[in-house]
């Protein structure tokens, strides 16, 4: 009877673990987990929620596709799905999703996000980032809140023996060349796009390694591209024209490696080309504006390029996908590159020694072939001023042919009428843009040409300084604003509250005789409020504190 009883509890014990597991399945049935992150955007700890999807998709390396979805943002969402439809929709596809909830933090905007796209970044690079190991180096992307992803597009048909290399690879019928598109899922109004190849990162054997991030945006801390959503824009990344492994490639018939320190043409113009139409058709789908910038560096720069130029060559216009479409685009931003391969015997470099020796193996002697060597270049399709605007972007530290070439461009540009302008010195070395003054200044720089929707809430132009260290607690908050901060002299405190709009909707003052720890509260009753997200500002002599807050 004993044994029995026992075998009964036994039974009963596993019944009911069985049922507890299950109702916890069922509550969270992707296992999320949750935890604090450092943000280097907000200057403390947010949450993140990873859910993994029941369906996953990995890597070569056998790792996991991951999304790192920013959420809760204080910017105009243009994308109408809820958070949790766009993220049920990004597991449904295969993605791991890391969704970072910045709680309307007040500098949850652009460009103070792109901190915390480069930390992500160096963080799935490094290997570790929320207490996950395993999230894909070559595949994962950062997105904002409201945006979904067209993976894996096709742009062109590559031809194997224009690289001839590797001999595997020339037997075969090409592969297609893919680009990735990030976009405002369900947007309340189209929105222009961005669109850059990738710092040679996807070749024969080692496709889709466009986000390869020790190539691109780790190696570089290049956040220009997943951060556009912060200025209402959508991005796309493409495959490198150069479909072949950087070093290698050569003419058919031609000497080993003549093609090693470039990409030649008509392919890698074809192929931009094409990527550009390909984009543009496809972006109908997706509620794109048809409006098109390129952002380009190093050998991305190189290739991104040759989509500034007016000029029609027959030869570049009809090869790849959707013959016959627009292809023009409305702005561009190139770093440091080769633009015109006649003038990389203007400076006594080491890094020009492979263009001297490799450019003649493949073209022959400039002298005598120079309208060949001419056509290699970006520069020779820029024709007229309906070239498209360029800002430049380099530091006077990196190599010398890339600053001679930057500015032969431009020049040239500058004598047709084309609108240009340049970033210089923001950090060292062959770097990109990285902080807050230049990366705004080449935002700005595309808002004028693509025309994006605005997602300022209308307090982002304001200087904040957090010289008061202003908490808001609780938040969200129902009937009574509670919050406090520090001052270090006594004197006049100016209280104001705006709406997403930045328009004021409340405004009061009160005079404090000594410094220190103050705690404040406001009636939200008394001032009719609905629900929805607000913004106070703290202000005394010129230094302010600004906050958001959610009204419930």
């Amino acid at each position: 009877m004993k044994e029995k009883l026992q075998n009964y509890f036994d039974a009963a014990k596993i019944f009911y673990s069985i049922m507890i597991l299950a109702l916890v399945n069922f509550i969270n049935p992707l296992n999320a987990a949750t935890g604090n992150w450092a943000s280097a955007t907000t200057g403390g700890n947010i949450t993140y929620t990873t859910t993994e999807s029941s369906s996953p998709l990995k890597d070569v390396s056998g790792n996991y596709l991951t999304i790192v979805y920013l959420e809760n943002l204080s910017l105009k969402k243009i994308g109408q799905n809820t958070n949790a439809e766009d993220v049920a929709w990004l597991l449904a596809q295969g993605y791991r999703v890391v969704e970072l909830d910045y709680a309307s933090h007040a500098k949850a905007i652009s460009p103070d996000l792109n901190a915390d796209i480069i930390s992500i970044n160096d963080a799935l690079y490094a290997g570790s980032f929320c207490g996950l190991t395993n999230c894909s180096k070559l595949r994962s992307w950062v997105l904002f809140e409201g945006y979904r992803l067209a993976r894996d597009v096709s742009y062109f048909k590559d031809d194997p023996t224009t690289y001839n290399y590797p001999t595997a690879y020339i037997s075969t019928t090409g592969d297609s060349l893919y680009m990735d598109i990030a976009y405002p899922a369900n947007a309340t109004e189209p929105v222009p796009v961005v669109l850059s190849f990738s710092y040679s990162n996807s070749w024969y054997t080692n496709s889709h390694q466009r986000m390869n991030l020790g190539n691109t945006l780790a190696s570089f801390n290049d956040s220009f591209l997943e951060g556009a959503p912060g200025r209402g824009m959508a991005w796309a990344i493409a495959d490198h024209p150069k479909y072949c492994d950087w070093g290698q490639g050569k003419p058919t018939g031609g000497a080993n490696k003549a093609y090693g320190a470039y990409e030649t043409n008509p392919d890698a113009a074809q192929k931009v080309k094409s990527a550009v139409r390909t984009l543009r058709v496809k972006g109908e789908n997706l509620n794109l504006s048809g409006k098109i910038g390129i952002y380009g560096f190093s050998r991305g720069s190189t290739a991104g390029s040759m989509a500034v130029g007016d000029k029609s060559v027959t030869t570049f216009e009809n090869a790849g996908l959707y013959i016959g479409t627009n292809d023009d685009v409305q702005v561009a931003a190139l770093g440091s590159g080769v633009f015109d391969y006649t003038l990389i015997y203007n400076t006594e470099e080491s890094d020009v020694g492979n263009l001297r020796t490799n450019c003649p193996l493949g073209w022959g002697d400039m002298a005598t072939n120079l309208a060949l060597w001419q056509t290699q270049g970006s520069s020779y399709l820029a024709e007229t001023s309906a070239s498209a605007p360029v800002i430049f972007f380099y530091n006077t530290t990196d190599a010398l042919y890339y600053q001679d070439q930057i500015a032969k461009f431009k020049t040239k540009l500058d004598g047709l009428g084309v609108t240009t302008a340049t970033v210089v010195d923001y950090g060292t070395g062959h770097a990109v843009p990285q902080t807050s003054a230049p990366l705004t200044t080449v935002y700005n720089f595309f808002q004028t040409y693509l025309t994006p929707p605005s997602v300022y809430t209308g307090i982002v132009g304001m200087k904040i300084n957090n010289e008061f260290s202003l908490t808001i607690s609780p938040n969200p908050v129902q009937n009574e604003l509670k919050f406090s901060f520090n001052m270090n002299n006594g004197g006049k405190v100016n209280y104001t509250i705006y709406d997403v709009s930045g328009t004021v909707v409340y405004k009061t003052e009160k005079m404090f005789l000594y410094g220190g720890s103050q705690t404040e509260s406001l009636s939200l009753n008394k001032m009719s409020l609905t629900n929805g997200l607000y913004f106070l500002k703290v202000e005394n002599a010129g230094n302010n504190s600004i906050q958001a807050f959610a009204k419930k």
